[in-house]
């Protein structure tokens, strides 16, 4: 079956964030939209919908009112420091990274309120670092969650999006999967590929990939807004970074399989420059999800910073790479250690006040915008519900009243021959007497110590510092930990309009591209490391670049 070719002034391939906002900058500027997407209508949205909804600004008032100094050339030093530029094609995402910088610092808010977004009022700190001033992390709060999470920031584009259908301006078409950029005298003109067998699939759920037609879309400009590989395992670890050793043999998928990568090779067939594919963003505080939704599916904590890290040995991580700081730095230390996983030991108390989950459905209160539930599940004694379900059903939490129990169960564990018990007390044992006074040479609990100045720390993300061995604190808890894929940093190479680059750094008439598929913008605008709450942030930009300059 092949359908009847149709048109329009603007495609956009993918109807995650910045499809979706691509779309609506370009439907704002008069024009027609075709949106594809090789998933059933329920995935509209795309990753986005899934994610926690942390936003990165600067000096913003919610950070001025927990008594947060913010500025552009702080947040400048962070973000430089963290990228760590050294590449010649890193031209483009340096100037990404300034412009996106100046958005945030500027306009971004404002331009989000003007939609509906809102913020929860306590700022997160989230990558805090731990080296020199001009090494990696934030220097202060910069994490503001979205209130309504993921589906909150996605709201306004999606509701943008079906006052264009009911306009006529904007056709969305899912289960088309492009297989072809089309090109004719060196423009792309539009895309071909396969229309795909309908599906009830729920969102999140893999989809089949049965073809029974083939489709053509002629536009005058066409936004790549694929996503990213990480959940391409295989495309994952054919790109592993050198620097990080070799990859895992077992890892969770922190986003769906369709976030597959297969537009990559799509648009280097027609050209498009591929840089920076060994750059890529993995947690290592995965978790099992115990009730799946996607295959391998994975869950972060987004952990506070009184857990004792060890290795799969049961050996200490090393200074600064305590829960929360370098996500990349604590990765490639762990790629050293020849196991794919780590283990948290912590307590009930530091479970129930510093163990968050990512993602919107593990955030039901933030997610409904539900204020009475917000201050039961933040403030009120024990874990979130979704938590709680993890201590009771989750496979990677080993939950005991002593120390020799817990160790006993973390060495029955899959994955505990390799545990030095022996050493694992010893570590205990030193940290706990570490917390006889208030003096001490252990560096995690002096930040503790440290941390817990900070008001927004101290009312939601840290618990009183404490003996893992107390018993009012307890019981004991470990959770073993796993690497978790998520974000892909490089991506087509792109001027600052979203325009899609050649291998000879001409422009590519006809073509953008945005959001992860650009690693966010011009092909890695977070160079090695990211400082959070810039995903979505990069996927707003970037969508909001390529709307308006594929509108033009």
């Amino acid at each position: 079956m092949t359908t009847t070719p149709v048109s329009a002034d603007v495609l956009v391939i993918g109807w995650g964030l910045s499809g979706l906002v691509a779309a609506a900058e370009a439907t704002a500027a008069g024009k027609t939209v075709i949106i594809l997407d090789q998933e059933p209508r329920s995935n509209l949205g795309g990753q986005a919908w899934w994610s926690f909804g942390g936003l990165f600004f600067i000096d913003s008032p919610e950070q001025r009112r927990m008594g947060v100094k913010d500025s552009l050339e702080l947040a400048s030093q962070d973000w430089f420091g963290n990228a760590g530029f050294d590449r010649e094609e890193d031209e483009w995402p340096r100037r990404w990274a300034q412009a996106y910088l100046e958005f945030a610092a500027g306009e971004k808010r404002a331009w989000l309120r003007e939609r509906g977004v809102g913020f929860f009022p306590v700022v997160g700190w989230a990558e805090r670092g731990g080296y020199g001033a001009m090494g990696p992390g934030n220097s202060v709060p910069r994490f503001h969650i979205t209130w309504g999470t993921g589906p909150g920031i996605v709201a306004p584009f999606e509701e943008a999006a079906r006052r264009a259908e009911d306009a006529g301006t904007l056709t969305i078409l899912p289960r088309h999967r492009v297989t072809e950029l089309m090109v004719a005298d060196g423009a792309v003109v539009g895309a071909r590929g396969d229309v795909l067998a309908d599906s009830g699939a729920e969102r999140g759920v893999t989809s089949s990939r049965d073809a029974v037609g083939d489709f053509e879309v002629t536009a005058g400009a066409t936004i790549v807004a694929s996503g990213g590989i990480g959940g391409n395992h295989e495309l994952v670890r054919s790109a592993w970074p050198e620097q990080l050793g070799a990859p895992p043999a077992h890892m969770l998928s922190g986003v769906p399989s369709y976030v597959d990568g297969s537009m990559q090779t799509v648009s280097a067939a027609a050209g498009a420059r591929l840089i920076n594919g060994d750059r890529m963003w993995h947690y290592v505080e995965g978790i099992q999800n115990w009730n799946p939704v996607w295959p391998m599916h994975g869950i972060r904590i987004l952990p506070g910073p009184s857990s004792l890290w060890l290795d799969a040995t049961g050996r200490r991580l090393p200074v600064p790479l305590f829960p929360g700081f370098d996500t990349l730095g604590t990765l490639e230390h762990l790629r050293t250690t020849g196991h794919d996983h780590s283990w948290f030991i912590t307590s009930r108390q530091i479970v129930e006040k510093e163990f968050a989950l990512s993602g919107s459905e593990q955030n039901p209160d933030l997610t409904g915008k539900d204020v009475k539930l917000l201050l039961k599940s933040r403030l009120a004694k024990g874990p979130t519900g979704p938590v709680q379900a993890f201590l009771d059903e989750g496979a990677d939490f080993i939950v005991e009243n002593d120390l020799e129990s817990l160790l006993e169960q973390m060495r029955r564990h899959d994955g505990g021959d390799v545990l030095d018990v022996d050493r694992v007390r010893r570590e205990v044992i030193a940290r706990d007497r570490e917390m006889d006074n208030d003096f001490t040479k252990d560096a995690q609990i002096g930040m503790l110590r440290s941390m817990r100045g900070y008001r927004g720390d101290k009312l939601i993300r840290t618990a009183a510092p404490h003996r893992l061995q107390d018993s009012a604190a307890g019981p004991m808890i470990a959770v073993k930990l796993h690497v978790l894929t998520r974000k892909s940093l490089g991506g087509i190479n792109t001027d600052l309009e979203g325009r899609a680059l050649g291998s000879d750094g001409a422009v590519i008439p006809g073509l953008f591209a945005a959001g992860e598929a650009s690693g966010f913008g011009g092909g890695g605008v977070h160079g090695y490391r990211a400082l959070e709450g810039t995903f979505l942030g990069g996927c707003l930009f970037s969508g909001r670049q390529a709307g308006r300059a594929a509108a033009r």
